[in-house]
């Protein structure tokens, strides 16, 4: 690639911005309602690309950087929305306070990019990780250069698609949430004995995109963990110990109380296994970024590829950034030690778990990253130890727990996804410090409009209801809580723990014998967590994904079916944010006017989008 072609550029830079503000809006109410994120690479370089064919003079490496900046938004979203609204669910905040949520996302964010920088070299030149999506992303924009030097309809008809499929998804949301015209999900339960079985469906079109872009493998192990619950657990503990009422209200009253926490223990026991197993690629590629820095004290010229942000201004930002993270700590406990020992906890978990989430993010991409799990054993080990300090009449230690993970699992979400896009960077030639750049670029404008988001959304839907479930942060302020309440089913923890403990087993033996599916603990853990009723389309999704890769198709119609999902996603995202918006400035919920008789037609509409979808990916 030649080093002529310009990078940053004021157009580049202009959309980057854009795209990270809207693309972190659109996942921060994803996650608050599916309790998963997806990686917004693929479409922001898609857009990009169709944005920047207006201009004369547009290269490649202006769409990468485009693509960097944009997916910091989305990737901030998630480490914002997973922790920060618990503050809210504990009753620490009464209501979003967006300087502070800014704050929290800026320093997360930018410690993550940090963190990242020496990593480059461990995980994408010692230990070649795939990095799956950095590498579509990287086939997408190359694609599209190829395209724009010929005829210069491939981007344009990528950003025909998904707009296409951000009306429908958005529509669909319209008369779901602001008309009310049918229910958002059918579900059912009924008895065997005395067991209860349960089962539903979300009618989400989203729902159905997530479960399409992470594939088959991991829709089957999500969808996997919620039959571990509702099929499983559920059926058990209430053979034994019998139900009141309805059985619909009785499973889903016990598995918010009991059985979701199987899940808690299954993500801890993942995040250290995430860990250990990053140690040695961890160890083997600090030792060459090391050496690298001192082939560079010697005198000798890094070509332009090969050149990050100077690892001496990193070390100095991070020492500066120690200053933020102290204030935001002592401004919750009140005690300069305990912040400063809670800032250097931050700072080891954030480097380890930075490093996990861009470890992952190789292994199986940035949209199977369940940095969740990371995050807990971060606020489970930080809740003990403050707990340890504070002691159990502490009416702030479930917050300054929240505090930490808040911190570490922004940091941990850019890790995963600056990696991500260092691999797109270096496949088609970028230069990794100007992506650097841009990911904290990115981070920081996604970082001004999140604390907004989060405040139209609770104010319209209220954060923790069924219509937002926020159910990662809902997971935190449980762990945080019920370790100072001391009312934690640690004996449901230690079940799923030993759930995750077979998992991992059994993944172990599926590597062994070199299986092309492999059973990541997380992922089952995300499933058992998750209730059923998200987890069925996110199965359904996979399961279209699987079909259309077995059809021999055209790879055409695979891509195009990844923008159709993208799009449906954006589309349903900012439309739940747009019918937000009018209950937001006027304060009266019942806002948007309800149109009945229609409720037939959700299921209808739902299983149309499955069907568009599938001929999409398969018609020859």
């Amino acid at each position: 690639m030649s080093k002529n072609l310009p990078e940053i550029t004021l157009k580049a830079v202009i959309l980057g911005i854009l795209l990270s503000m809207i693309l972190a809006g659109a996942n921060a109410y994803l996650g608050l309602f599916a309790g998963m994120t997806v990686s917004a690479s693929i479409p922001a370089a898609v857009i990009s690309m169709g944005v920047l064919s207006f201009f004369r003079r547009s290269n490649i490496l202006e769409n990468n950087i485009v693509q960097t900046a944009a997916s910091a938004g989305e990737s901030l979203a998630a480490g914002v929305i997973f922790t920060i609204p618990a503050l809210v669910l504990l009753g620490y905040w009464t209501s979003f306070d967006y300087f502070e949520v800014a704050k929290i996302a800026a320093i997360g964010g930018v410690i993550g990019v940090l963190f990242t920088v020496p990593l480059r070299r461990a995980l994408i030149l010692v230990a070649k990780l795939k990095f799956p999506e950095g590498i579509a992303t990287a086939e997408i924009l190359k694609a599209g250069d190829e395209a724009r030097s010929s005829t210069e309809t491939d981007s344009s008809d990528g950003l025909k698609t998904i707009g296409i499929a951000s009306i429908v998804g958005g529509l669909m949301k319209l008369a779901q949430q602001g008309f009310a015209m049918w229910h958002a999900a059918i579900e059912g339960a009924t008895t065997v004995g005395r067991s209860i079985f349960g089962i539903g469906s979300d009618l989400s079109p989203a729902l159905i995109s997530v479960g399409y872009i992470v594939g088959r493998n991991i829709g089957i192990l999500v969808v996997t963990g919620g039959l571990i619950s509702w099929a499983i657990a559920i059926p058990i503990y209430t053979a034994i110990n019998g139900f009141e009422g309805d059985p619909l209200k009785a499973a889903w009253t016990i598995w918010n109380n009991k059985i979701r926490y199987l899940g808690v223990g299954a993500m801890v026991v993942g995040g250290i296994w995430s860990l250990v197993r990053l140690l040695n690629p961890l160890i083997t590629g600090l030792k060459a970024s090391i050496e690298s820095i001192r082939q560079r004290s010697k005198g000798k010229e890094l070509q332009r590829m090969e050149m990050d942000i100077p690892i001496n201004y990193v070390g100095l930002a991070l020492l500066v950034m120690l200053v933020p993270v102290f204030l935001l700590y002592i401004g919750i406990i009140q005690s300069a030690g305990i912040a400063i020992v809670l800032s250097i906890v931050m700072m080891v978990f954030g480097f380890l778990f930075s490093a996990v989430a861009g470890y992952m993010a190789g292994v199986v991409g940035s949209s199977n990253n369940p940095i969740s799990g990371v995050t807990i054993a971060t606020i489970l080990f930080s809740s003990m130890l403050l707990l340890a300090l504070l002691g159990t009449g502490s009416g702030v230690g479930a917050a300054g727990a929240i505090m930490v993970g808040a911190v570490v699992c922004c940091a941990a979400a850019i890790g995963g996804d600056n990696m991500q896009d260092l691999k797109t960077g270096q496949l088609v030639g970028a230069t990794p410090w100007k992506q650097q750049v841009m990911q904290i670029v990115g981070t920081l404008s996604a970082a001004i409009v999140l604390g907004l988001v989060l405040d139209i959304l609770h104010t319209a839907y209220t954060i923790g209801s069924p219509t937002l479930s926020a159910p990662q942060a809902t997971l935190m302020k449980s762990v945080a809580d019920g370790v100072f309440s001391n009312n934690l089913p640690w004996n449901f923890v230690a079940i799923g723990a030993l759930i995750g403990i077979v998992i991992i087993l059994i993944d172990i033996r599926q590597e062994m014998v070199g299986a092309d599916f492999r059973v990541p603990v997380l992922a089952v853990a995300v499933g058992i967590y998750l209730p059923i009723e998200l987890s069925v389309p996110i199965f359904i999704g996979g399961m279209i994904n699987h079909i259309g890769q077995g059809a021999e198709t055209e790879r055409s119609g695979q891509k195009k079916g990844l923008l159709m999902a993208s799009g449906l996603i954006t589309g349903e995202a900012l439309m739940g944010i747009l019918v937000a918006v009018p209950i937001f400035i006027t304060g009266n919920k019942d806002w948007w006017p309800t149109v009945s008789g229609l409720t037939w037609l959700g299921p209808i509409a739902f299983l149309a989008v499955i069907y568009w979808l599938y001929y999409t990916i398969t018609k020859k």
